[in-house]
């Protein structure tokens, strides 16, 4: 799966992991200022364990151990297993590229637009 599509899916779909999407919040913050305070550690330890995202004396810093990349593409992995239906893809009806969002009416490559002209 391209970084694209990663990127749109976790951008557009993460809301669908609930409660999972503020602990995935938390890591992206770890990942980018490398800490986080005691409370939010402790916090999304937590919500992890209660998910299934790690179990035992596993801690988030587990799930972000092989980068940014790879956390990205679990993140995507579990979206599509469990909402795969609720997923979609906007592509242009002209040129076929993808949009830039799941509501998006105008192509941002062929400039095509498809709005309703009711």
């Amino acid at each position: 799966m391209d970084k694209e599509k990663i990127e749109y899916i976790i951008k557009y779909y993460s809301d669908c992991l609930g409660k999972d999407n503020l602990a995935i919040k938390c890591m992206y913050s770890y990942l980018e200022k490398g800490d986080l305070n005691s409370g939010m550690v402790l916090q999304t330890n937590g919500i992890l364990k209660e998910s299934g995202w790690i179990s035992g004396n596993q801690t988030f810093e587990y799930l972000v151990k092989d980068g940014r990349d790879a956390f990205e593409f679990s993140i995507t992995q579990r979206i599509l297993s469990k909402y795969e239906n609720k997923v979609f893809f906007n592509y242009c009806p002209e040129c076929g590229k993808r949009a830039r969002t799941p509501y998006a009416k105008q192509c941002r490559y062929c400039l095509y637009d498809w709005h309703d002209r009711g």
